[in-house]
């Protein structure tokens, strides 16, 4: 790749940042459409994120940069403006710098995801998820899967309270949709979807024990690195359909396209 002064410049804000892979897939399918455009990972602290987002502003070849793991709810804080699918999810992941310096904020994970998923045949509608995590990026599956008309959604989290106010705030939009919070036994749902950070570590415990989930069941994990998580491995080796992270980024990419250009 050639960058030059008329390369439009992206980021991906994150902490930590080994396992950021959205940068070389973004990297990989702007060069694919002929977009002079680069992707690089930028390691921000928590407390340094106001001073990056101030800086961003003032980049004039900078078009926007990708928000992740821990940035996605706070950095809302420092932005302009928030698309209305954002401020429903509460967490953003992708940001515009207008040609102005203005920031505007957008969330293309639920989208992302339930693509990823009729990537493979995995149709939403009137399954009954189990979902693990209610961080940001557990947000905006959470709203996603209800979005797409899941039968029942329940909701883990290690702080129960964050849980809980996740499902009544899904519950709120999608009055058709059931949502729970709290313990659940997994083998009782048609599809399990990993939201949390644990499993990018080699060392991480599993999220949940999957122990009785088999054919019949999806296990979404969506973690792009490593491509296959201990809990993708543990649901392949008991026959149930396991899907990885790298789907949903792939699917976001044309979303990416199109809210950036300016």
């Amino acid at each position: 790749m050639e960058i030059t002064g008329k390369t439009k410049i992206m980021f991906v804000l994150a902490d930590p940042i080994d396992h950021v892979r959205a940068s070389a897939v973004m990297n990989a399918y702007f060069g694919s459409i002929g977009d002079d455009l680069a992707v690089s990972p930028i390691h921000v602290m928590p407390g340094d994120l106001g001073h990056v987002v101030a800086s961003i502003r003032l980049m004039r070849n900078v078009f926007g940069f990708g928000v992740t793991i821990p940035h996605k709810t706070c950095v809302i804080e420092h932005l302009d403006e928030i698309t209305p699918t954002a401020q429903l999810i509460g967490a953003v992941n992708f940001v515009k710098r207008t040609a102005e310096g203005r920031l505007v904020g957008d969330n293309l994970d639920a989208r992302g995801f339930i693509a990823s998923l009729a990537q493979h045949d995995i149709a939403v509608r009137d399954r009954k998820v189990l979902q693990v995590g209610a961080g940001g990026a557990g947000r905006a599956t959470a709203f996603g899967l209800a979005e797409a008309g899941a039968r029942e959604l329940t909701i883990m989290n290690r702080d129960d309270q964050k849980a809980r106010a996740l499902a009544a705030a899904v519950a709120a939009h999608y009055p058709a949709t059931k949502v729970s919070a709290g313990r659940a036994e997994p083998r009782a749902f048609d599809l399990i979807v990993n939201t949390t950070s644990l499993g990018m570590k080699v060392d991480d415990p599993l999220p949940l024990d999957i122990e009785g989930v088999g054919p019949g069941a999806t296990v979404s994990d969506i973690i792009v690195n490593p491509a296959v998580t201990q809990l993708l491995a543990r649901a392949a080796a008991q026959g149930a359909k396991a899907i990885g992270g790298q789907p949903m980024l792939d699917a976001q990419m044309a979303l990416v396209a199109r809210f950036i250009a300016r």
